[in-house]
């Protein structure tokens, strides 16, 4: 049985840890905010631009376009995939970590050779223990996510698409659904997919086109492939702070539930301690 002393030192321990746990989560409730924002201001923009984009491509008389393009068989596949940097996230880096190597799996017993890029240290390190080599050195995409950064990805991807470097571009990452709520997905990037708003009648909006249908798409139509990985980004950024949050706000509650547990293991022992000291006393006056 532990002394008092060694109780008490594991009070003063424990609370030292819960200023740190609570600490953290505020510091993740505050960056989940920002990027929230930021996810808010986008969702309106991105939404249209997709419909816009799926008018455009999914029109009549458009020509081949080579980024949404079907390959008949994917020999290559690119595997794109967004965790964090840092760790005291519960799950959340082991979660994509598990799922990226699923996705790369399923690529390469189609017999496809699969190239995945790492945006995160925490996920590059869980693909290398697992015999997976990643495409590394993305770690200040994980942590502070900037359109220029997405643009730089997203023209690599296009380029390496269009010369049939790779025939398939996925993306992994958490969804963002709130701060409760995020969802692991694998999404398509290349070859653009044709959403609803393409089919007949899905969209009553009349477009004049200015300059011409192709002129258009070939300046939308990359803007719109680098917004899915900005989108992918910072859904990724916010669903970390969320996670790393509530692992704070549970490690938090652990320790108040454990302080409590010792306080009350020490209040006993120290009852105890009085007790036996009063009996002692009372003892030695009867013998008198």
């Amino acid at each position: 049985m532990a002394s008092l002393k060694e109780i008490k030192e594991r009070i003063a321990s424990v609370r030292s840890t819960r200023k740190i746990t609570s600490a953290m989560k505020m510091v993740a409730a505050a960056k989940l905010h920002r990027t929230q924002r930021a996810i808010g201001a986008l969702v309106p923009y991105a939404d249209e631009l997709q419909a816009i984009t799926s008018h455009l491509v999914g029109g009549e008389g458009v020509p081949p376009i080579a980024l949404a393009t079907q390959r008949e068989a994917v020999g290559r596949a690119t595997v794109i995939a967004f965790a964090s940097n840092g760790t005291l996230c519960g799950a959340y880096n082991g979660n994509v970590v598990r799922k990226a190597a699923g996705v790369v799996g399923e690529w390469q017993q189609q017999g496809a050779e699969v190239e995945v890029v790492a945006v995160g240290e925490q996920l590059a390190k869980g693909l290398h223990r697992l015999g997976i080599t990643p495409e590394e050195g993305h770690e200040e995409f994980a942590d502070r996510p900037t359109y220029e950064m997405a643009q730089r990805l997203a023209r690599r991807m296009m380029t390496a698409y269009a010369e049939g470097h790779t025939d398939r571009v996925d993306v992994v990452y958490y969804k963002f659904i709130s701060a409760g709520t995020q969802r692991l997905v694998c999404e398509q990037l290349l070859p653009i997919e044709i959403g609803p708003a393409a089919e007949e009648g899905a969209r009553t909006t009349e477009y004049i086109l200015e300059p011409d249908r192709k002129e258009l798409i070939a300046s939308i139509v990359p803007r719109q492939i680098t917004l899915k990985i900005y989108a992918a980004a910072l859904s990724a950024s916010a669903s970390e702070h969320a996670a790393r949050m509530m692992a704070m706000q549970a490690a938090t509650d652990n320790a108040d539930t454990l302080i409590a547990d010792l306080a009350l293991e020490y209040n006993k022992q120290r009852q105890q301690a009085i007790t036996t000291e009063l009996l002692d006393i009372m003892g030695g006056q009867n013998g008198r």
